[in-house]
């Protein structure tokens, strides 16, 4: 069992465990990009495991997680993207822990949306795809082959089917971004039908990765967080440690999202 928490040095890892929230990471530990800010292993990866997404539930259940987020590396490698397998590991948990919430946080799978909607249509209660930072630095952090608008298509092939799940992205700052770049990126999201928004500051998992160009300070991530919700968006996580899922069981209390959950039960 992979753990983002770890695979990615989050500075939340102990805080987050106690609060039996965590994190898991399938498809392996080796993902075929290779972004300047991230610090998971990229490579060549191994064969799938096709007991993954049982393991996945058992250890969910093990653990008492209360909120469990399944991400994954990104698997460029597999015809599928990965998809099925994600959409096996989401299934499973639903069967051995029918009272834990999900939440997917997905790669772009390049855009495809006939992957998208294999995983978004398994409804989990959250479906995040992180847009990571403002356009103008997407080539920098990510590669020239890879893509800001399609990042934004994820969430709207979401959003367009019209299901349950909340949809949800994740901002770092700290890269060199203006404070009307993130608030343009804040508006973009929302344009594709985001609700949910986290913003962090970036920190250098290792020497390896990409430099901090700059610390916000914590009043601006307020003022970020407030700028959020006046633009429309109904949950609005800000902070140095805040990461795409950091204390995410938090908008299951939401008052928007119990609504949604009752009128689900309901139709």
């Amino acid at each position: 069992l992979h753990t983002v928490c770890q695979s990615a040095h989050c500075p939340n890892i102990g805080e987050c465990w106690q609060r039996r929230t965590a994190t898991v990471m399938i498809l392996g530990n080796t993902c075929t990009r290779n972004c300047r800010y991230c610090s998971v292993p990229s490579g060549k990866p191994g064969t799938l495991d096709p007991e993954e997404p049982q393991h996945v539930a058992e250890a969910i259940q093990r653990m008492g997680l209360r909120h469990a987020v399944i991400t994954s590396v990104t698997r460029d490698d597999l015809a599928d993207g990965g998809t099925g397998h994600f959409a096996e590991t989401v299934r499973w948990v639903r069967i051995l822990n029918p009272d834990t919430t999900v939440e997917v946080l997905t790669p772009d799978f390049n855009g495809n949306c006939e992957q998208i909607c294999t995983v978004a249509e398994t409804e989990p209660e959250v479906f995040g795809h992180n847009i990571e930072t403002v356009g103008r630095l997407y080539p920098v952090l990510r590669g020239c082959r890879y893509s800001y608008h399609i990042a934004l298509q994820v969430l709207k092939t979401v959003s367009d089917l019209g299901l349950p799940s909340i949809v949800k992205s994740a901002i770092m700052v700290g890269h060199g971004e203006t404070q009307d770049e993130v608030k343009q990126t804040l508006e973009d999201l929302l344009e594709v039908g985001c609700e949910a928004v986290n913003i962090g500051q970036y920190l250098r998992p290792t020497q390896r990765q990409r430099e901090v160009v700059g610390y916000v300070h914590p009043e601006q991530f307020e003022l970020y967080e407030e700028l959020a919700y006046q633009l429309g968006f109904r949950f609005a996580l800000a902070g140095p440690f805040v990461r795409s899922s950091y204390r995410s069981e938090e908008i299951m209390s939401a008052p928007f999202v119990r609504e949604r959950m009752v009128a689900a039960r309901r139709g």
